[in-house]
């Protein structure tokens, strides 16, 4: 039995799960993205995947001869077709995480006081020997307005913190009511008002049909001088050729997670832009919710050869 491990980009994988409790299976670890995804995995009979990092569409499912099971961390996955691996009668299972957004809602905030700041910039300063040249003076969240895209689980948490910080705290999304922004203590206000108005806009919304390009140029262009946009929630939320135009203006600084392609590439206009503040998708990763993680797809793979699966999300 051929078991991959994909995406380790951090070379983990074998640290936080005992992958010997395995009999009879050989694991191979790929730390870097696929460049033939249909000819690398062919040969394995167990696919682990790590959330969305490398796409599984029906395309992928119907071109792997071998495949018969797959490990997801996480909950869900957009980019991993489920319907395609039933059809198939390829079970998936899925694993527990650490914390139910914890995690993000803390790098939410170091993204936002980073742009607010201008940490980014400062550390490249200081790397190269200068001091505060080609830097503005930040600015004070103390009574400043947070937008918050997206009202639920970790979009409440961080307005509970911007209230913390001080901040006057709105939000906004397509199904927010009064009742659910009363229950977290913010204002609702149209979209309009929240790009508008907002000192720092931060994005909160799970990534669907009707999110997908949900911010573009009308929306950034705005967006008050100085005013940060943080997105920790998924890339194609924002429309990125949109983004680029607006940050090439000068007016407003990005503070992101996340990205249309990841990884991101080496090329990527986003690279030489000095108004953003990047970081690779961190916002779940961390050793706790590594050590679930991948824990609990060595025993989803170990309930599945004894022919009872676990966490199936697709049965």
């Amino acid at each position: 039995m051929k078991l991959a491990v994909l995406d380790d980009y951090q070379q983990v994988a074998q640290k936080y799960a005992d992958w010997g409790k395995l009999k009879g299976v050989e694991v191979t670890v790929f730390d870097k993205p696929l460049q033939d995804a249909k000819t690398q995995l062919a040969p394995f009979d167990i696919v682990c995947l790590m959330r969305e990092r490398t796409a599984f569409p029906g395309t992928l499912v119907e071109a792997l001869p071998n495949l018969k099971f797959i490990s997801l961390t996480g909950a869900r996955s957009p980019s991993l077709d489920t319907e395609a691996c039933k059809a198939r009668g390829i079970p998936v299972s899925h694993t527990r995480s650490a914390g139910g957004g914890t995690s993000t809602v803390e790098l939410t905030w170091g993204l936002i006081i980073a742009g607010a700041r201008g940490l980014a910039k400062g550390e490249r300063n200081m790397r190269a020997g200068r001091w505060h040249e080609g830097m503005g003076p930040g600015f004070s969240l103390d009574k400043k307005r947070l937008g918050v895209l997206g009202l639920g689980n970790i979009g409440a948490r961080v307005a509970g913190i911007g209230k913390a910080f001080g901040m006057e705290c709105v939000a906004w999304s397509q199904n927010l009511t009064a009742e659910k922004a009363q229950a977290a203590g913010v204002a609702p206000v149209s979209k309009a008002e929240l790009f508008e108005t907002s000192d720092v806009i931060t994005i909160h919304l799970v990534l669907g049909e009707r999110t997908r390009g949900l911010v573009r140029k009308e929306d950034l262009s705005r967006m008050k001088r100085g005013a940060v946009l943080v997105n920790t929630s998924r890339g194609p939320i924002v429309v990125e050729p949109d983004l680029i135009d607006v940050l090439k203006q000068g007016r407003i600084h990005a503070a992101l997670d996340v990205y249309e392609r990841e990884p991101l590439p080496a090329d990527h206009p986003l690279r030489q832009l000095q108004n953003v503040t990047l970081s690779p998708h961190l916002g779940y990763v961390h050793e706790d919710n590594y050590r679930i993680f991948y824990g609990d797809t060595v025993e989803n793979v170990a309930a599945w050869m004894s022919g009872k699966p676990l966490r199936v999300i697709n049965a």
